[in-house]
């Protein structure tokens, strides 16, 4: 049974806690697992850069895109995209960027007439998060323009994060999401990505 409350009032909410702690061994409960564009654009920046342009795949095939297609545009293979993907929503979890129960927003579909193959015949996104991670994308690619106007490259390979001092007429001091000031410093990111990945996040344990 799954049941959704809005505009509930306070006494009710307290109400309803007290209720749900009464019977926690017997409900899995969860609550504001729904993605929005802040949450889109962290999960898309916490990416290794070939997973970011295999989700951005998904995205402008409006939400369903061929398996086959992508492996043609991805010539070392789907591994090391997919399995990023898969340890992402995990990671969130641990970091507290989203709770528990959060789906994940990109999933496989297999070939249906060859179950006992499991060869996935295409990557999917809900009608719903379509347009929220279309807004990441654009948070994403607007501090792509902001870095590279200001003549920043990135810090070397597996660093899409740099940390540069801005002038008064730099002109990117603020309006662009993802463009952050921290301790005096901006940390602009030029391919969209702001978190160092996992040593592994390109590794394996699964073949799509």
């Amino acid at each position: 049974m799954k049941i959704t409350i809005e505009g509930a009032s306070e006494e009710f909410e307290q109400r309803l806690l007290e209720l749900v702690a009464q019977h926690r061994h017997e409900l899995t409960v969860t609550a504001n697992t729904e993605w929005d564009a802040d949450r889109a654009e962290r999960y898309l920046r916490s990416l290794p850069a070939s997973a970011r342009v295999f989700a951005r795949q998904v995205v402008e095939a409006h939400g369903r895109k061929d398996a086959d297609e992508l492996r043609g545009e991805f010539p070392d293979g789907l591994r090391g995209p997919t399995v990023a993907l898969s340890r992402a929503v995990p990671r969130g979890v641990r970091e507290g960027w989203w709770p528990e129960g959060t789906c994940a927003p990109i999933t496989a579909v297999y070939d249906p007439d060859n179950p006992s193959w499991q060869k996935v015949i295409a990557y999917t996104m809900t009608s719903a998060n379509l347009p929220i991670f279309r807004e990441a994308f654009a948070r994403v690619d607007a501090a792509k323009r902001a870095a590279e106007s200001a003549g920043l490259y990135p810090g070397g390979e597996g660093k899409t994060t740099m940390s540069w001092t801005p002038s008064h007429d730099a002109g990117i001091t603020k309006g662009y999401p993802g463009v952050t000031l921290r301790s005096g410093y901006k940390l602009v990111d030029v391919d969209g990505g702001s978190l160092p990945a996992d040593g592994n996040q390109d590794g394996a344990e699964q073949q799509p």
